[in-house]
């Protein structure tokens, strides 16, 4: 009598392929998929700096710093401007006249940077503007103290 063991036994055992070959591609689609082109290294056209020759003359400009301090007073030139009745103040604008016709006459641009402190009053800062103004000089910046 056979038992179910020695049937088994007998029985001749396949390998099925077509689910093997099934896998096989789903694997390589999903390799496919999921990697990363190499970007191809592009070429950079880049200039190095070399010797430039210059055709003009760069101007620079005569810059004045007029400095507003905290206290009311306005420095130029190591000049003192404290009074609090704006007297001194045709002198301020005085000397910008000044400084502006040697600025014509030498060729250059009067620039005038006011350096005000954090705590200045904007009073004297709007004073320094009316001086410039006076004089003629319409390149103004504005910088900090230090």
């Amino acid at each position: 009598m056979k038992t179910w063991v020695d049937e088994l036994v007998n029985e001749k055992t396949e390998l099925q392929i077509a689910p093997l070959i099934d896998v096989v591609f789903l694997l390589l689609i999903y390799f496919m998929v999921s990697a990363q082109l190499k970007r191809t290294e592009a070429d950079l056209d880049l200039a190095l700096p070399g010797a430039v020759s210059v055709s003009t003359q760069m101007e620079i400009p005569d810059e004045q710093i007029i400095e507003v301090l905290a206290s009311g007073e306005i420095v130029l030139n190591n000049k003192v401007y404290v009074s609090p009745d704006k007297a001194d103040l045709a002198g301020l604008e005085y000397t910008l006249l000044r400084y502006a016709q040697a600025a014509k006459i030498s060729k250059t641009k009067a620039v005038i940077t006011i350096a005000a402190d954090d705590d200045a009053v904007h009073e004297r800062v709007i004073d320094v503007l009316n001086a410039c103004a006076g004089a003629g000089i319409k390149n103004v910046t504005f910088g900090t103290a230090e």
